[in-house]
């Protein structure tokens, strides 16, 4: 099992922290944490983009000149993809964009990415993340101790004051420890990750 050391809230090292390998030592699945993170991309897609094909547009009902005879190319109608104003040739409709994962697979991705983090020394496990009220200022200064600008932070469930004093930060997200996925883990340069919400996934995952 790894261990990592454990921090508070002002940067110093406080004690350690045994990570269970099912969760955090596991062989990175490259090929299932790409697939991860594109169908978390695909499945925000809006699928609203829409052209008109030339039977679509309007106008065009009349052939522009006579067949043969005038020196022009023939041409059937003014609303071809050639003309301004036509049609588009082969143009975007609107579709759903978003693909299904297996349970199995989404979790050894997570699980990949978790282990990844521990393997770059990329995760940083604080003792508590507490805060007395909603402070963007102290929320900062917290991060700037544990040397983490650009980090996921993840807390337990109940821990609002962090949640809300996070979201103005535009380097940092906030979750909590039953709202993590690939992508975000991989996005950001660092996890920071409170004790209880370590031992919450692991009780959860493992």
């Amino acid at each position: 099992m790894a261990n990592v050391s454990v921090y508070n809230m002002e940067g110093k090292e406080v004690g350690s922290i045994e990570l269970n390998d099912a969760v955090f030592g596991v062989e990175v699945n490259e090929h299932l944490v790409h697939m991860a993170v594109v169908n978390q991309l695909a499945n925000k897609r809006q699928g609203t983009q829409s052209a008109k094909t030339r039977s679509e547009v309007s106008g065009g009902g009349k052939k522009p000149w006579r067949q043969k005879g005038t020196g022009h190319a023939r041409q059937g109608s003014t609303r071809a993809p050639q003309w301004t104003g036509g049609g588009i040739v082969f143009a975007p409709k609107p579709r759903d964009y978003s693909f299904k994962m297996n349970k199995k697979e989404k979790r050894i991705a997570l699980f990949s990415a978790l282990s990844s983090k521990v393997a770059d020394n990329k995760l940083v496990v604080v003792d508590e993340f507490k805060l007395d009220e909603i402070k963007t200022k102290k929320f900062v200064e917290v991060l700037n101790n544990l040397k983490a600008e650009k980090a996921l932070v993840v807390v337990e469930e109940d821990n609002k004051n962090v949640v809300l004093s996070g979201r103005n930060v535009p380097t940092v997200k906030v979750e909590a420890n039953n709202e993590i996925n690939t992508y975000d883990i991989l996005k950001y340069d660092k996890l920071v990750v409170t004790k209880a919400a370590v031992e919450k996934i692991q009780e959860v995952y493992a």
